[in-house]
């Protein structure tokens, strides 16, 4: 059975970066029998400048990329479609906004020491695209925390304070100057990486490579 050490650079505001993972899960399980692996999440701003207000995302996209309205339609029927092929639901029928994800990635790192960061990463996912809840409204995001299983009350504490501010900033430096510059990527094993919402079957296809090449160079 090969182990796999997948790193996963991404942000709670990219949609490619749930629809990869989901593909990547949906890989994993069709491989079971063969592979596992361990899955850490990094930090990444797609809007380290955003306001803590947040902006009306499709305000966002438009100034950002340049979208016409027509375009943004397209964008979104196509996520839609990529999103219910990966197993998870985008919906565009509210008011969605663009945040500032800094804090989300400070709670994300604390998860992690507490077991459960992908658990409140996924959460986290399903609050913005899904419930279209507010992620940077204290109470929000405390109860996103909470539904995890984890500490409410410790994880406002970490929101008024400074704590992880040092470790999501030294983690960001370190994956940029890898050359990372745009999410998902998913680094295996240290030294194979993979970018975008990729399909199950890429993935499958990358870990049986990767297995096969790792096992030739220990022969």
């Amino acid at each position: 059975m090969t182990n796999f050490k997948i790193d996963i650079v991404s942000d709670v505001m990219c949609p490619w970066c749930v629809v990869g993972y989901k593909n990547l899960e949906t890989a994993l399980s069709d491989l079971q029998n063969e592979m596992s692996a361990d899955i850490t999440w990094h930090p990444f701003e797609l809007n380290p400048d955003m306001p803590l207000e947040g902006q009306d995302l499709n305000e966002h996209l438009m100034e950002k990329y340049g979208l016409t309205e027509e375009q943004g339609d397209e964008n979104r029927q196509r996520m839609f479609e990529a999103g219910q092929r990966a197993g998870f639901t985008f919906n565009f029928d509210g008011k969605r906004i663009m945040i500032n994800s800094f804090d989300l990635h400070r709670l994300l790192t604390w998860a992690r020491e507490e077991g459960k960061q992908t658990e409140l990463k996924l959460a986290m996912f399903e609050a913005h695209f899904t419930d279209l809840a507010f992620l940077n409204q204290e109470e929000a995001l405390l109860n996103v925390v909470e539904k995890v299983g984890l500490d409410k009350e410790q994880a406002r504490q970490i929101l008024h304070s400074n704590r992880y501010v040092q470790t999501v900033r030294e983690e960001q430096q370190h994956f940029k100057q890898m050359g990372i510059s745009s999410v998902p990527t998913f680094i295996i094993n240290d030294k194979y990486a993979l970018s975008g919402g990729q399909p199950p079957e890429a993935f499958i296809q990358a870990l049986k490579q990767i297995s096969e090449e790792e096992a030739k160079q220990k022969a």
